[in-house]
């Protein structure tokens, strides 16, 4: 972290920051002037040593020194996964959710439908090209990372054949009947890549734990009416069922999409299993890769995001 007092960069008597070393990039502002001015701090100034971000910079000055705020502090730096925006939960707070922070149960999850249903609606032709963005292989750019089997495969082996990768609707559209329609049909925080014949075992089925192992899909188990998906997506594919049911409370033409606690759902606008659900999202917080794809959703595509990634304790507080 930068450090404060007379010592810090770019304040007082040291003065300019040189632009590489700024956490953006640009080139510092007029420098701040102490009492006593002193020569602006600039790319190899003889008394300002060459250093690192994690350093300080000691500067010859003046003695005794003149006085100086305390330096302002440096922004996160970005991660380095492609697409990654470094919005914080805090600067969210006092934007995007400032109309939902301190509420709880029925209040919270009606001020985060009013934020969250503020969106860019997409074609299902579009939510290709969306899902090669949204789910790329941090490791490997020409790929993405399939939802249950964890297989990074290329974004354009897609399609319907067998071994290819489709689009997945992880609250099961029949589930509300409202199909492949621009809306829940075409919301790609809950639509992601998976294996032809692994979605097709999936199918309609509801969330919960238990049934065989697919020996296709290591780590993931199924029975006559349920789906556990492996461990490590767990908790987001609880993240995105709790999102449909805020984002669609059927005021939009669609039916109200809710969680209950019970399987074989059916056509009802349900998706269970809410208790295990919560349990998937205690036990699996949000990773990175969650993280990022909420952030690349947000930003260049739907422009909302899914609360339960930034506030993962939002889940306890409506249910």
């Amino acid at each position: 972290m930068i450090g404060t007092g007379c010592s810090h960069l770019g304040h007082g008597a040291c003065g300019r920051l040189p632009a590489d070393h700024l956490p953006n990039g640009r080139r510092a502002s007029t420098p701040t002037q102490g009492p006593a001015a002193t020569p602006a701090f600039r790319r190899g100034h003889p008394t300002c040593p060459v250093v690192t971000r994690s350093t300080r910079v000691h500067c010859w000055s003046p003695w005794p020194p003149p006085p100086c705020s305390p330096a302002p502090r440096a922004a996160a730096p970005a991660d380095s996964s492609p697409g990654r925006y470094t919005a914080t939960a805090a600067a969210l707070d006092d934007t995007y959710y400032q109309d939902a922070v301190g509420k709880t149960g029925a209040e919270l999850k009606a001020a985060l439908h009013t934020i969250i249903s503020d969106q860019t609606k997409l074609s299902y032709d579009q939510v290709w090209d969306a899902l090669k963005a949204t789910d790329e292989d941090p490791a490997n750019s020409s790929n993405v990372v399939l939802l249950y089997t964890g297989r990074s495969q290329s974004k354009n082996d897609n399609g319907g054949g067998s071994g290819q990768w489709n689009r997945e609707h992880v609250w099961a559209k029949s589930h509300g009947d409202f199909g492949t329609s621009t809306g829940p049909g075409t919301d790609i925080h809950h639509l992601r890549p998976e294996d032809v014949q692994v979605n097709s075992t999936r199918g309609n089925k509801d969330f919960d734990n238990g049934g065989g192992e697919l020996g296709d899909a290591p780590g993931n188990f199924t029975d006559g009416d349920s789906f556990e998906p492996r461990d490590e997506v767990k908790g987001d594919v609880a993240r995105m069922i709790l999102y449909m049911a805020v984002r669609y409370e059927g005021n939009d033409s669609f039916a109200d999409l809710e969680p209950n606690d019970q399987v074989d759902n059916g056509s009802a606008p349900k998706m269970g299993k809410l208790s295990v659900l919560k349990q998937w999202s205690q036990e699996d917080p949000p990773d990175t890769f969650e993280k990022r794809r909420n952030d690349v959703i947000f930003e260049q595509f739907q422009h909302n995001r899914n609360p339960f990634i930034d506030h993962p304790e939002w889940v306890g507080a409506i249910w």
